[in-house]
């Protein structure tokens, strides 16, 4: 998952106040953490999402605690609740991060 920007932030970082900040993900469970913050930032509590997503508190929680539970379409549902979007692109090489003047 990306959303653009130039700093690579901890995993734990998300879009504030309409500032863009790109999210690299890797790992399933790299991602629990980031709906959590997501989920926060935007004032909502366990219980607010799970009533959205017409699913129950326990079943967000469990969301967060343990991502690779998530099918595609409740992580859609989740994207969409937050105001999230998902982009896939490739992956970059080894040493590609480096200044373009080099």
């Amino acid at each position: 998952m990306a959303v653009t920007g130039k700093m690579r932030l901890p995993a734990t970082a998300i879009p504030i106040a309409g500032q863009s900040v790109k999210q690299v993900i890797s790992v399933p469970d790299q991602l629990g953490p980031i709906l959590k913050a997501a989920r926060k930032t935007a004032g909502l509590s366990q219980t607010a999402l799970a009533k959205k997503l017409r699913v129950s508190q326990s079943r967000v929680s469990d969301m967060e605690l343990y991502p690779r539970s998530l099918t595609l379409e409740q992580f859609m549902a989740i994207l969409s609740q937050l105001n999230l979007e998902m982009t896939l692109e490739p992956k970059k090489a080894a040493g590609d991060d480096k200044p373009s003047a080099w």
